[in-house]
């Protein structure tokens, strides 16, 4: 039992559940007054979202207790169950924000999005691990698996979901870069990426979309239109200060920002916990991914290896993503923060995620013992061999 608990990686296991956990009670501060006006109590989508947390954790411990490598052989089973769900949601999903991405089952809703970045991080680790004898062929080492990761992206996009799209973009691009692939066909895939781009644009330009974009970059201009949300935002970053203006305190919350308790629930924990509030939390997300891509690092796996980076380039990039919406730095896009926000499928998503990254974790931390082990066996070998192997006579001066 002790040895297992040596192997364990503490830090990612309670970063991640202090996150979560925090953000329950966030999500309870900036939902309370939407759940009321709502025609619901108070604690409606503070309730819910313990639901899913209590869920994430049993999730969670399954993960971390499940052999990773054991995911290869699920794999096929994975991705066919993923793309039912995606095409599943486009014929019968439910229509909310302007997009057909969800599932409504009882009193809770199901995003398939959300699991197709883990499924995909598996696929794409899976594949390409597979692959490293001949990952310098184009056509067989790199190809084959962008097929599938762009018919996983066209159906989110048909939905449409750009945002979570993008996200899975950019996490395919981390991992197909980290496995190895020659300079020479990353040129090649961006310039395909380019036109892919450059072919789609005119198609995907809607009044709204460039509403985003000038509701980012000129909020000033409308005000009482695009600008307004981002401009909000400011208002409650700019009024927390340093230690902000107390739990629960929020102004912003009271019909002006709408989203609080999900896409912009950073700009209610600026306001009401400030500048301190917001470092820690960042920095717990960054300790996360920081851990996650020094387990890759050290795993000997190549499997293992572009998991962790997936997954941590995953926590990575969604929140950078949101904190990059609710700045103005990128339009707003309906990105969630992670672990802290609001969203069922997202919180389940990441808590599987880091279930799986504590699982490769440990086995790197065992491989380290072992290893350990090993050398200290070595030199006392070598040790003892010097002492009493080498030759030498030992003389018994009290005779």
């Amino acid at each position: 039992m002790m040895k297992k608990l040596k192997d364990y990686d503490f830090t990612l296991s309670f970063t991640p559940i202090v996150l979560a956990a925090f953000g329950l009670v966030m999500v309870y501060s900036a939902s309370m007054v939407v759940a009321v006006v709502e025609g619901h109590d108070s604690t409606h989508y503070l309730v819910r979202q313990s639901i899913w947390f209590s869920m994430g954790l049993v999730v969670f411990g399954s993960c971390a207790l499940f052999p990773y490598k054991y995911y290869q052989k699920l794999m096929k089973i994975i991705i066919i169950g993923v793309i039912l769900l995606l095409i599943g949601v486009l014929l019968f999903g439910n229509t909310v924000n302007n997009a057909r991405s969800w599932f409504t089952i009882g009193p809770l809703s199901l995003q398939p999005a959300e699991f197709a970045k883990l499924a995909l991080i598996l696929y794409l680790a899976s594949v390409y691990s597979k692959k490293q004898n001949y990952i310098s062929q184009f056509s067989t080492g790199v190809l084959p698996p962008l097929v599938m990761t762009v018919g996983i992206l066209g159906l989110i996009v048909l939905q449409p979901d750009i945002g979570t799209a993008a996200i899975i973009f950019l996490i395919a691009c981390t991992v197909i870069f980290s496995s190895g692939i020659r300079f020479k066909h990353l040129l090649w895939l961006m310039l395909l990426g380019m036109i892919i781009i450059a072919i789609a644009i005119p198609n995907m330009i809607t009044e709204t979309r460039i509403e985003r974009f000038t509701g980012a970059y000129q909020p000033f201009q409308a005000p009482d239109s695009s600008g307004y949300q981002l401009i909000q935002s400011y208002l409650a970053i700019g009024v927390g200060g340093i230690t902000g203006e107390g739990l629960g305190q929020s102004v912003q919350k009271l019909g002006y920002l709408m989203e609080g308790h999900t896409d912009f629930i950073m700009a209610i924990i600026a306001e009401e916990l400030g500048f301190l509030g917001v470092v820690i939390v960042i920095g717990l997300l960054a300790v996360i991914v920081l851990r996650g891509l020094f387990i890759a690092r050290k795993c000997q796996d190549s499997f293992g290896s572009l998991l962790a980076i997936g997954i941590s380039s995953m926590v990575g990039i969604q929140a950078f993503i949101n904190l990059g919406s609710i700045s103005g730095i990128l339009p707003i896009t309906g990105v969630t923060l992670p672990f802290v926000s609001y969203g069922g499928s997202s919180l389940m998503v990441l808590m599987a995620s880091m279930g799986i990254l504590n699982n490769i974790a440990m086995n790197v931390n065992r491989e380290g013992t072992t290893r350990q082990e090993a050398t200290d066996r070595k030199r006392m070998t070598e040790k003892d061999t010097t002492i009493h192997g080498g030759g030498k006579k030992w003389v018994n001066y009290n005779k």
